[in-house]
Formats: C-alpha cells, structure tokens, sequence
C-alpha cells in the first residue's frame, strides 16, 4: 500500500490512535515539540546537575578509609594508572592505604585477576591521579559521572514530554534519590553503567527525531511513497553511532549493559518501522529488517564491539603478563607458547588470550558463585523480586557503638551513636517510581503512545535479567541502573496529568499541586535520610526511626 498525499506538507492519516480518533498528519507527527527557549532548555538541566555535584561533593571524603567493594576498584584503578594493567596487592594494603602509606611497596609482581572490565576503572583512575589515592580522589569520579547522569536524564525527558519543565522535574527525582546519592559517592562500578546506558538512550531517543527529520526532507511533497521508501540517503545516523559508542562504554563498566543494546536495539527496528509504515511503506517490519536494522547493528553492536575491545587496551599491551599467569593454569592452549614473530602474530595472540580471559571471567560469574541455598548467605544480598519496593538496602559502612561524648556523640546515658553509609533508595522516588511505571506499561501498550515505552524497556532489560541469577548473591544496589529509567517514568506520568498548556486552568492547577507534593515529599524523604546516605553522627534512637521496614536493618 501506498500513501498519497491530502496536500503539501501533509500525508494522509494511516489508520486510527488507541481510541479511535484518525492520527493526525504524518508531518505533524514527525514533528519535535519542546516548549520553551533553548537557552532554557540548557539552563534548567545544568542547574540540576549543578545542585546534584553539590550534594555528592559534601564531606565526599568521608568515611576517610576503604568501604565495601572499594576494595577492589580503587585499588585496582590506581595499578591502572600506574602500570596500565591491573597488579595484586599485598595483604595489608587496605591498612596501608588507610593510614595514607601509597607507594610501589603495595603492589606483587604479578597480576591480579579481575573479574569486571575496565572502564569504569579508569574513570576512577582518572579522579586518583588528580587527587591522589586518598577516598577523596577515588570518588570524586563517581561524583561527577553522577552528576552528569542527572544532566543528560533532565535533557532526554526534556525532549521525550516536549517540556523543560518535565525534564527537570526527572533530573530533580534522581537528584534527590538516595540510591543514586550513595553509588555517586562511592568507588564502585554501578553508577558508571547507569551512566553510560542514559546517554545510550538519550543518543536513541535523539536519533529517533532525527531520523524522522531527516525522512521528511527526503521524501517528496506531491509525490506518493511507494516501494521502500529512502535507503541511502537514511543510513548515516550519527546519534546511533554515538548510542553505539556509550554501550560500547557501558558493557566496558559491566556486562549488564548488553541487555540494555538488544532490548533498544528491538526498539529502534520498531521505531524504524513505524516511521516507513507512516509514510506509506508496505510491508514495512520486513523492509525495515534489512534497510533499517542491519546498519543499525553495525552502528550499536558494531561500533559497541570496536569501542568494547579498546577499553581493554592496557590488558592487552601487557597481555603476555595474564599469559604467565594464567595460561597453564587454566589451560589456554599451546600457542601461549609460540613469539610472535611480527606485530599481526602479537595481535592476534593478545586477542586470543584476551578472548580465554573472558571465558575465566564468565566461569567466575557463571559457574563459581555463591550458592545462596547454603547455611550462610551475605546478610546484604536480596531478591530483584523486591528491588522496585526497596526490599533490602545494602550497608557500605557502619561504625557504630559511639559513646556519648566521643566524636560529639549526644545520646542520653546508656544509649550510643552511630555513623552509617546506606545503599537505600529515597521511598518516595522509589514508591512513588514503582506506580508510575504501571502507569507507563499501560500508555505505552494500551495508549500507543511510544515516549513511555523508553522508560519501560529500559527498566526490564536493566531489572528482569537479574531474575536468571537469583539463586546467588544479589544486591539491590545493581537497581542504580533502574532508577534514572524511574524517574523518567514518575516525570512523564506527572506531565501527562498536567496536561498541555491548552488544558483547562483547573486541570493544570491541580497537577501541578499534585506535582508540588511529590516533589516536597521526595525531598522532605532526602533530608530525613540524608545522616544514613552520607556518614553522619546520629544516635542510635534516630537510626531506628529510619528504618521503616524489618528489612532495611
């Protein structure tokens, strides 16, 4: 089937929306519509991120020692920057680190085995050689990566409502959100990924405009669409280039970013298909298969792969280092034993031993793990069953039994104080996030309206894998990746129910009371959990009256 044209400009409206009513023109619905200036559209999502860093930067240095799982990153992103090539470290290098004794006397001679990829690594390594290996300079990257996750969230539902105002309503969700604050101020892997998939997304959600853009130039005003509609002229794409790029940065962090390629590469080919079905295009799935998502492989998983191996640049410059650690031990093979006689040989064998490496990698997290079914579980792991509702936080750092008077210490007589680092979601963001993806299932499938469908994809393919690795060790700080896809979510929902500017004065006064009070319990959320989010002297009394539910104890 064919499309004409009703007059120019204009196509002919193909088929009806979810209630009924004829769509409107194709070129009104190709359209991009923000509201307000684009000096605006800039100033109001900087502001957030910049009241953002302000809130990761308070006191980042504290706690003043190694916490958790920074044990492994940080010191593994300062033998980055200082070999190019991960490198064990003595037993008591924690205790050294903590007293501020960093020097060559840290390290072994061989090198160590790592079990996640490497570029958030080399964020942190980034931060350590600005400002040293102290906890200021381990975290000061996840500071800023946290920040400017906030950044381009508030920027791509800017453009996703068509409203600043709706954009920098989701940049203040993941703000104030405690989840986020925590993995922001902390040396771990998660907030990087989070990162990275955004920006993935935002490069989609951009791409998809674009596209569609660039669609209407091409095709003819007076004249029919028939046939595939334009090929070539569609097949540079350079925001999918750059998607490509960042999940090529996010499977890098951790492998979790492959889920969040497939499931947004499915996307695209609906997109790409729906904008050739809009302009008339027959069989347009089909179509769309080969002129639309075999580039678009190349562009995501292609260029994902180029970017993928790059970040392991260091490990394979010094691959022959894992070859004398690891190549008997684990069997690579004999041509471990050959030399290259030239740079293509070397290539090749630094490829083959990277390549062995990730099946050791894949075994750890596939084969050896930690069977949960066993007499000791970890007292912090916890089932993805529960991650949306804040089932069960994830201590970082605990220093507790305080006396009153030491470190300022106010609890009454037999009571004490304590200092705690939470990995607890805001239950307002969280609760409130829970609701509104609900809400936006329902848009997206039953309404057809396809801008509730980015959050809803991106939060499955960030969420229900884990369910596949329930039966080991899990914790629900893995959910950062989920809670700016949340937010995105709770933000669209709400500008739905204020309505477009047309809508009725009552209408949009209510919402936006509405829209006041979520904001004011969120934040109100904030302050009262803020001592547990970041290292604060409190008594033990007012720790109690934190923990809402059995679970987060």
């Amino acid at each position: 089937m064919t499309a004409t044209r009703e007059n120019a400009g204009d196509l002919r409206p193909l088929g009806v929306t979810a209630d009924g009513s004829p769509l409107p023109p194709v070129r009104t619905r190709f359209a991009t519509a923000v509201g307000g200036s684009r000096s605006a559209g800039w100033f109001g999502p900087l502001a957030v991120a910049s009241l953002a860093l302000g809130l990761r930067l308070v006191d980042l240095g504290e706690p003043d020692q190694i916490t958790f799982d920074e044990t492994y990153y940080a010191k593994d992103a300062y033998s980055l920057q200082e070999f190019g090539y991960v490198r064990e470290f003595v037993e008591a290098a924690d205790d050294r680190i903590n007293a501020e004794d960093v020097d060559a006397r840290l390290f072994k001679d061989g090198p160590a085995q790592i079990v996640h990829p490497e570029v958030g690594k080399w964020l942190i390594a980034i931060g350590i050689r600005m400002f040293g290996m102290d906890p200021f300079g381990w975290r000061i990257a996840a500071a800023v990566i946290g920040a400017l996750t906030v950044l381009v969230l508030a920027r791509m539902v800017r453009r996703l409502a068509g409203s600043t105002l709706i954009g920098c309503l989701a940049g203040l969700l993941l703000c104030f959100d405690g989840l986020h604050l925590v993995m922001s101020r902390t040396a771990l892997l998660d907030g990087f990924l989070a990162f990275w998939c955004v920006c993935a997304v935002a490069c989609l959600v951009t791409d998809r405009d674009w596209g569609r853009r660039r669609l209407l130039v091409l095709t003819e005003p007076s004249v029919a669409v028939a046939g595939w509609g334009p090929v070539r002229a569609t097949l540079w794409r350079p925001w999918r280039i750059g998607a490509g790029v960042c999940f090529g940065l996010a499977c890098g962090t951790k492998w979790n970013g492959v889920f969040v390629l497939a499931a947004f590469g499915l996307l695209c080919w609906a997109w790409d298909a729906g904008a050739r079905r809009a302009l008339g295009v027959s069989w347009a799935w089909a179509r769309s298969a080969l002129v639309d998502a075999v580039p678009a492989f190349v562009s995501l998983v292609g260029v994902a792969v180029v970017v993928y191996l790059a970040s392991w640049g260091g490990w394979l410059v010094h691959h022959d280092e894992m070859q004398d650690a690891y190549a008997d031990y684990y069997a690579w093979g004999s041509y471990a034993e050959e030399e290259p006689d030239a740079w293509p040989a070397e290539t090749a064998q630094a490829l083959r031993d990277l390549w062995n490496y990730h099946e050791q990698i894949w075994r750890f997290h596939t084969v050896d793990v930690v069977d949960t079914t066993s007499e000791d579980p970890h007292p912090y792991e916890s089932s993805p069953r529960g991650w949306l509702l804040l089932n069960r936080p994830v201590g970082i750092d605990l220093q507790g039994d305080i006396k009153p008077g030491d470190q300022g210490c106010t609890a009454a007589e037999g009571s004490t104080c304590l200092r705690q680092v939470l990995a607890l979601g805001n239950p307002a963001v969280w609760w409130f996030g829970a609701a509104a993806l609900g809400a936006s299932l329902w848009w997206w499938w039953a309404r057809r309206d396809w801008r509730f469908g980015v959050p809803v994809v991106a939060v499955a393919a960030s969420w229900l894998p884990w369910f596949a690795f329930d039966d080991r060790s899990i914790f629900s700080f893995y959910a950062v990746t989920i809670v700016p896809f949340t937010c995105a979510a709770t933000a669209l929902v709400l500008g739905k129910a204020l309505g477009p500017i047309e809508a009725s004065v009552r209408r949009r006064r209510w919402a936006a009371a509405g829209i006041g009070l979520v904001l004011l319990a969120v934040v109100a959320c904030c302050a009262f959990f803020w001592p547990i989010w970041t290292d604060q002297l409190i008594t033990n009394d007012d720790w109690q009256r934190r923990m809402w539910l059995d679970r987060w104890i």
